[in-house]
């Protein structure tokens, strides 16, 4: 397989930071629509999702602009972090363990109903069927911690898949789908860049980089792909970029900033960008 792009996770923010970005790159010459495969986690798996199904980034940014009128930003509240973090702490460093710790919380939060999560990710993803083209939705199973990868072929809808990677515990509920209850893919990883091993050109776009305890961290796995020898680009965001988004990814009141940093960052990453995704034939000369 040739090319794969990564998206990460980061929150409402995220979504708008990754759109912009994409949007941005194409705009500078590097258009990562036509990417052989598309590897989505929370924020990503919307993104991915999206422009896996043929949506026009453009048409997404710009919805990213549109003042958040009558929407309340979550987030977790002090008591709830303190128990996530006891949850995480108390699974040792085994990761599998500490995620079914972290999924143990989200079964046991009170939060609204899966259903109401669904039909917002329903709102935002304009297609909902799987496409043909490789995509991968990332999410673990509450209750065992076992990281699932959900793609065309899992039995499980796109929908349910994308809301399941974006089922933050804590906040939204877990999703139950295919016999399991599943929660964030970022609980195992911000990205699970590790998804594009295979691919000889790689670009992860990746909102929140830093893990904390046995989460594996973004550098960790484009270290590996390296290894492998791909050729990848990292681009998160930058100073700017980081002002924008604020500190509560999930308050869309940041939502446009974000998209237009995104936008902005990107003259200076597409270089970068380009150099990773050229081909042999379309300029590569590694």
């Amino acid at each position: 397989m040739g090319r794969a792009l990564v998206l990460g996770g980061g929150g409402i923010t995220g979504v708008a930071w990754e759109l912009g970005m994409l949007c941005g790159l194409r705009e500078h010459g590097v258009d990562l629509a036509g990417a052989d495969l598309i590897v989505g986690t929370s924020a990503g798996a919307i993104v991915g999702a999206q422009l896996a199904t043929g949506v026009d980034p453009e048409e997404r940014y710009a919805a990213q602009l549109v003042p958040p009128d009558g929407q309340v930003a979550a987030a977790l509240g002090t008591g709830a972090m303190l128990r996530l973090a006891l949850a995480a702490i108390a699974g040792g460093r085994d990761p599998q363990r500490v995620r079914a710790r972290i999924g143990g919380f989200a079964l046991r939060a009170r939060t609204g109903p899966e259903s109401e999560r669904i039909a917002v990710i329903g709102s935002r993803l304009l297609v909902h069927e799987w496409p043909r083209r490789a995509l991968r939705i990332t999410a673990v199973d509450a209750r065992t911690g076992e990281f699932v990868v959900l793609d065309r072929d899992s039995g499980v809808p796109l929908v349910a898949a994308v809301a399941a990677s974006c089922a933050v515990p804590g906040v939204w509920a877990p999703i139950s789908t295919g016999g399991r209850r599943l929660v964030d893919g970022g609980v195992r990883s911000p990205t699970n860049a590790d998804l594009a091993a295979g691919c000889d050109h790689v670009v992860v776009l990746a909102p929140i980089v830093r893990a904390l305890g046995p989460i594996i961290g973004v550098r960790t796995q484009v270290a590996a792909l390296r290894e492998q020898g791909a050729r990848v680009a990292l681009v998160s965001p930058d100073a700017d970029a980081l002002a924008a988004i604020g500190r509560n990814v999930l308050d869309p009141a940041h939502r446009a900033a974000a998209a237009r940093a995104g936008r902005a960052q990107a003259a200076g990453a597409a270089a970068e960008v380009a150099r990773a995704w050229q081909q042999t034939g379309d300029g590569d000369r590694r």
